[in-house]
């Protein structure tokens, strides 16, 4: 084919964008060469070394970290090991308790650790459970045991208030706690500690080693209990104030109801304990207990455990003690059946003890009542002095008993069972019991004139009245009712003061008698309660009692008592007819002599008044057909009274307890001989040492109408008269 000149069509490949020349490349510039930067050497190197550094310690970190984790778990595994079954941490207790009962069966004091019976956390009010929770570790049943952020916030807090890191606030949790309270599985042996005081004091022992110990047993508590395991050891073990350990002694204790049924208020207020139980106590502070639990219902509520409604309605009305916590009744009364029973089974006791008691809690409240009455109206204010009051039965069961002014309070010093005090004319019926038992008629007379004695090696004893007069002739009545004192001593010499001492110690005057002539104006000391029980006697019929205050001592869960009543009634002192003309006689000091302030409307009474030398110790003693009170009244430290003698205070007293004592009760009348007064007859009576003797002649010192003693006493046998 030829060329024909014509152009030749463009090619496919020929319409395609035309690829540009690449771009000779510029020659590269020079950099203009710079100083380094100063230092930056020293940060490479100081870089370098931090890296290496950290190398070393995550490669030892990780090493020691597994190794301790390792130490941690077999420690927390032998740990575990060695835990006891829950049912056996329930119950710490070294020694056991005591329960008073009285008459009707009721509550009124206990002693010892208190412990009401076991609880689980799923068997206690709810309310008691979440208020725990609430302020002592809320995040419980979330964590394994240990709260590291509890521990953190503890630790700032510490250091915030100034104080060492592990010094207050611990972040320990519920776990910890109840490890603590274990004592971290170390169990009290006596023989091995110098105290229990010493035991507990290592056990809160707070070194930096003991918490680590304290973490591993609290890890293995986790492994070992469920929660609701742990937390029921907590809320049996934890001490709750007032002698109560747990949840139920709690609750019994304070409110009288098992921890079952405590609603809000009381759980909160139980819960607050926790943090300080012996200066939170109700007991102790009812008002600040109750500012306590307002704070955990607050703590309730924000964590979902109370509405809002429900907390500001438990704030409202605030948990109150039941009565026989409010007024722990018989606390003088508590401590002297707990001292006369035996040790083992009282104050040393390792088992829980029932005591049933012949305490009446409302004569317990009426004697408190009209002791503080009376010293509200009748006494100085800022007065010191003291006072006692029992009261008995017949047979010598107290119903009540006031060993000082301070009621409320356990190991004070009792001043009805423990004070020693002259008697002064109290001891006087003794005197005149002596000479109705050996014949004479309350009707028989005595001289009241000048009188002496010859004491060897102290010379003259002239005894004188209380008025520093003399009456003449009068009745034994009359020289009782007025509480004559020569003639009382008299009667004394004269039936001799070996009979005087033995009527007076078998009525139950235990303490040493005097020797000597003052015996018969009450120079020897007793106690309130060796007199009241005297009295006693003497209202009964002339028969000794053992004054007594323990029923019946049973452990709990038993119905065996291991032992019954300690006292009652013993033997004949004198004759029935004898202490019923006694009683006369008595009546009359109440009815127109020196008692008169203790004259009971509508009821009969009979009594005798008491005061000392220079007025240290005022009496009064007394009874109706129902009860006998003794009431004494002085300082501690035998400072003497101002104005007061028997007759007085004491007498207000007794007629202000008397009259609660026996409101409700029908009258009855006393168990006496009613003797019609007679006029005195000269001639009769006593008079110089002799009874209806003319001038000139000897008659024996003691003779009813015209026979002695013996022939009187020989002739009633026979029946003449």
């Amino acid at each position: 084919m030829s060329n024909t000149g014509r152009r030749k069509p463009p090619l496919v490949a020929d319409k395609r964008k035309p690829k540009s020349k690449p771009k000779p490349k510029p020659a590269p510039r020079r950099r203009r060469a710079t100083p380094r930067a100063k230092g930056g050497i020293l940060r490479r190197l100081f870089g370098g070394l931090l890296r290496w550094i950290w190398r070393i310690v995550w490669g030892v970190g990780w090493r020691v970290a597994v190794f301790v984790g390792l130490i941690v778990g077999l420690a927390t595994g032998y740990t575990y090991t060695t835990l006891p079954d829950v049912s056996a941490l329930l119950d710490g207790r070294a020694r056991g308790s005591v329960t008073l009962l009285d008459r009707d069966g009721d509550v009124f004091a206990w002693r010892g650790d208190q412990f009401g019976g076991a609880v689980t956390a799923e068997s206690v009010s709810r309310h008691l459970r979440n208020a725990v929770i609430a302020v002592e570790d809320r995040r419980f049943y979330s964590h394994f045991g240990i709260s590291p952020r509890g521990v953190a916030s503890a630790v700032r807090i510490n250091m915030s208030e100034g104080r060492g890191p592990l010094q207050g606030h611990g972040g320990s949790t519920i776990t910890q706690q109840t490890a603590k309270l274990l004592c971290l599985g170390v169990e009290y042996v006596e023989s091995e500690w110098e105290s229990e005081r010493e035991y507990v004091r290592d056990c809160r022992r707070g070194s930096l080693a003991r918490k680590a110990k304290e973490a591993i047993y609290a890890l293995a508590m986790e492994v070992k209990y469920s929660k609701d395991e742990i937390l029921s050891i907590y809320l049996n073990r934890a001490y709750l104030g007032a002698g109560a350990y747990g949840a139920e002694a709690a609750a019994q204790r304070y409110f009288g109801k098992p921890a079952v049924a405590l609603d809000p208020a009381e759980g909160a207020m139980i819960a607050g304990l926790l943090t300080a139980p012996s200066t939170l106590a109700p007991t102790s502070n009812i008002e600040r207990s109750q500012n306590r639990a307002a704070t955990v219902l607050r703590l309730m509520a924000e964590q979902g455990y109370l509405s809002a409604d429900e907390a500001r309605e438990a704030q409202a009305n605030p948990a109150e003690l039941s009565d026989a916590a409010a007024r722990q009744a018989g606390g003088y009364f508590a401590d002297w059946v707990m001292a006369s029973g035996p040790e083992f089974f009282t104050r040393d006791t390792t088992e829980d003890v029932i005591i049933r008691t012949t305490l009446d809690q409302r004569l317990q409240t009426a004697a408190e009542d009209a002791l503080r009455v009376i010293f509200e109206t009748k006494v100085r204010e800022g007065s010191k002095a003291q006072a006692a009051i029992v009261v008995m039965s017949a047979d010598g069961a107290v119903r009540a008993m006031v060993g000082g002014r301070q009621s409320k309070i356990s190991g004070g010093f009792n001043r009805a069972t423990q004070a020693n005090r002259q008697t002064g004319s109290s001891f006087k019926p003794f005197v005149y019991a002596t000479a109705l038992e050996l014949g004479y008629s309350s009707q028989d007379t005595i001289v009241d004139e000048p009188y002496c004695l010859n004491i060897a090696g102290s010379g003259a004893w002239c005894p004188s009245n209380y008025d520093n007069r003399f009456h003449g002739r009068v009745t034994l009545t009359e020289a009782l009712a007025k509480s004559y004192n020569i003639p009382a001593v008299k009667i004394s010499e004269s039936v001799g003061r070996d009979l005087v001492r033995k009527v007076a110690s078998d009525f139950g005057i235990a303490s040493d008698l005097a020797d000597g002539p003052a015996l018969a104006l009450g120079a020897s000391e007793s106690t309130l309660l060796e007199m009241s029980g005297a009295y006693a006697g003497i209202l009964n019929g002339g028969s000794s009692v053992t004054p007594y205050g323990l029923v019946e001592l049973r452990l709990l869960g038993q119905d065996e008592p291991l032992m019954g009543t300690g006292g009652g009634i013993g033997e004949r002192v004198i004759r029935q007819e004898a202490a019923e003309e006694l009683t006369y006689m008595m009546h009359r000091v109440v009815h127109g002599g020196t008692g008169g302030r203790a004259l009971l409307p509508g009821r009969e009474a009979a009594g005798k008044t008491g005061t000392t030398q220079a007025a240290r110790d005022a009496w009064f003693l007394g009874f109706t057909a129902d009860y006998v009170a003794g009431v004494w009244m002085g300082y501690d430290d035998n400072t003497p009274l101002t104005g007061v003698t028997g007759g007085g205070l004491p007498s207000e007293i007794w007629h202000e307890v008397m009259v609660r004592v026996h409101e409700g009760l029908p009258a009855r009348p006393l168990p006496m001989i009613r003797v019609p007064d007679r006029p005195v007859a000269d001639g009769f009576g006593f008079g110089d040492g002799q009874q209806g003797v003319p001038a000139g002649q000897e008659r024996p010192a003691w003779q009813e109408d015209r026979n002695g003693p013996i022939e009187n006493i020989l002739r009633k046998l026979l029946g003449g008269g």
